[in-house]
């Protein structure tokens, strides 16, 4: 027979035993129902951290019009002037062609283009390395690629532009709209004008200077440009003129050392094509050493100015263009 003193005591026991047992539970509960507010935090710090999904948005171009998902990611470029435009609105692409050239990468793009894989030329692009990129978006050239146009577009949504000349602000529209960047594009765009009209301002009389586009291509030719270049295009949009011989509405001309007088001027930039064979440095040795280019006035006043070909003709992008008008500010208001 269990004493009521003994039975109070155990009664007391079990109570006390129980409230632990009870706290612990609670704590428990408390601890494993903080943990999804931790993983609800963290996912709202990746969503965050990723692009915010848009909708698909339709840009109209030279080949009809494409159906882009919005904020492409994995871009491959077949034209060198769309390579600048996507790195000028923030877009590092996975893939491009080689610059025109010796080097993958022109020189002042270089340090923005570390890890992106060549795909080939513009005349001669690989569609299998593209196609193992998986991109979500081509861009493109009707000139160079309109042959591949239904198998670069049965990869991805492809988007050309049409001209490769002096038409470069207007590529970089087409580019901007189908990287989905319009408001961007116009800010840049508009940056570039007040920038070509600050230096029509400095120029003021000096804009009626003759200014003379040569570049040394082939093997003892050049090509002299005309105004439908992409040098050529700036220098009009500047309000600078040009020599007679060149002020045509055309592209270019190879010519002969017969014709070395046609390229005289005020000033002149000239630039050169780098091959593999060195062919085109020794052309513009030769060419220089030959008494005609020597009795250029251009010459004789020293304002025959070597320029890089990257930035004066090849790449031909929104980058090159401020980077052009900068010099050309360098070397005709000092």
């Amino acid at each position: 027979m269990i004493r009521q003193g003994t039975r109070k005591h155990t009664v007391g026991l079990l109570f006390i035993i129980l409230s632990l047992i009870l706290a612990a539970c609670g704590t428990g509960t408390t601890t494993t129902s903080s943990q999804p507010t931790t993983n609800a935090a963290g996912a709202a710090a990746t969503a965050k951290a990723t692009p915010a999904a848009s909708a698909p948005y339709t840009v109209k171009h030279i080949m009809g019009e494409t159906t882009v998902k919005g904020n492409p990611q994995r871009v491959v470029i077949l034209v060198n002037d769309a390579v600048e435009a996507s790195l000028a609105l923030g877009i590092k692409p996975v893939g491009m062609v080689k610059a025109w050239g010796v080097q993958p990468y022109y020189d002042h793009l270089k340090d923005k283009l570390e890890g992106v894989q060549i795909v080939g030329d513009e005349n001669q692009p690989n569609l299998e390395a593209i196609a193992a990129l998986k991109p979500d978006l081509i861009i493109g050239n009707k000139l160079r690629q309109e042959k591949i146009y239904q198998q670069l577009s049965s990869i991805a949504p492809t988007v050309f532009s049409e001209r490769t000349n002096s038409d470069s602000l207007i590529n970089f529209k087409i580019y901007a709209g189908a990287l989905n960047k319009n408001e961007e594009g116009e800010k840049q765009l508009a940056a570039f004008e007040t920038k070509v009209k600050d230096l029509q301002q400095k120029l003021g009389d000096k804009t009626n200077t003759k200014v003379s586009l040569v570049r040394f291509y082939l093997e003892d030719k050049v090509r002299v440009y005309y105004q439908d270049t992409f040098a050529g295009g700036i220098l009009k949009k500047i309000g600078l003129k040009r020599p007679a011989a060149q002020d045509k509405p055309t592209f270019a001309e190879i010519i002969g050392k017969e014709r070395i007088p046609e390229l005289d001027g005020d000033i002149m930039f000239y630039f050169t094509l780098e091959d593999d064979k060195g062919m085109t440095a020794k052309t513009e040795k030769a060419w220089q050493e030959e008494t005609l280019w020597k009795n250029l006035d251009v010459v004789k006043k020293g304002k025959a100015i070597k320029v890089n070909d990257g930035i004066w003709n090849s790449s031909g992008g929104i980058i090159s263009a401020n980077l052009m008008v900068d010099e050309l500010s360098k070397y005709l208001l000092k």
